[in-house]
């Protein structure tokens, strides 16, 4: 798909890969919304880039989805690409059972957001002449990581829905692209990461999105780090060996 000219809608696209994929997307002339949960984190990014466009929304609420979908359409009529890019991870202990997961729900934010608005702008966008609807998932959704199991379920879930979506839009002009980063150096679970020593573990923000707008534009409709090329053609022995080395004993 061309990467210029476009009017695209991003969601946590504030920090992280999100406002790598911010920066890159307007440098390469592209009017870009973008939305998230903190005003301060929008404000701050829009003072650096006057061009932007920015929204307060939680994604995990129905009413606030609706009230994102209906301003995006209102103001940005030529919208024609959704990046689904909102997400959080947690530590989670299994063993403490239902309390250990109070909190912010990774279900809804990383997979029920996914769906939703998918849902909300699929039919704006195919009124478009290109769209594409981009889905972000992780690495992890392929090899999970057992110290963060909710944040791996969900993005598996990201991964099938977003195999799903893109059969069911074959016959359209909407793209459906999955993203499966590696582990990048991010605010995400910024508090486990400095438990475990790994705050400077993972490629640069701005490396991945720089891979995601080269396989966006390539149309490489699954864009993943290299390392996941092999493992999504092993065997599912190679897969739980991976696991089992990536996790070790609980």
């Amino acid at each position: 798909m061309k990467m210029e000219g476009n009017t695209i809608l991003i969601t946590g696209g504030a920090t992280g890969i999100g406002l790598a994929l911010t920066e890159s997307l307007l440098k390469l002339g592209n009017e870009v919304i973008i939305c998230g949960r903190r005003e301060d984190k929008l404000i701050k990014v829009q003072n650096e880039h006057p061009g932007l466009h920015i929204r307060v929304c939680d994604v995990s609420d129905e009413e606030s989805r609706k009230s994102l979908f209906k301003w995006v359409t209102e103001n940005f009529k030529d919208l024609n690409v959704l990046i689904n890019n909102a997400g959080i991870q947690r530590a989670i202990n299994l063993k403490e059972g239902v309390k250990g997961l109070e909190g912010e729900s990774e279900i809804k934010i990383n997979l029920e957001a996914t769906i939703y608005l998918s849902a909300l702008f699929v039919q704006f966008l195919e009124s478009k002449e290109e769209s594409a609807i981009v889905n972000v998932s992780s690495g992890l959704a392929i090899t999970p990581l057992a110290a963060v199991p909710i944040y791996c379920a969900s993005k598996a879930g990201v991964h099938t829905y977003t195999k799903c979506l893109r059969s069911q839009l074959s016959d359209t002009n909407i793209k459906v692209f999955e993203v499966l980063p590696p582990l990048v150096i991010s605010e995400l679970n910024m508090d486990y990461r400095k438990k475990v020593g790994t705050t400077n573990t993972g490629i640069k923000a701005v490396k991945c999105a720089d891979a995601i707008v080269d396989g966006l534009e390539k149309d490489k409709f699954e864009i993943q780090h290299p390392a996941l090329d092999n493992l999504k053609t092993s065997t599912m022995e190679d897969v739980d060996k991976l696991f089992e080395k990536m996790n070790g004993p609980w």
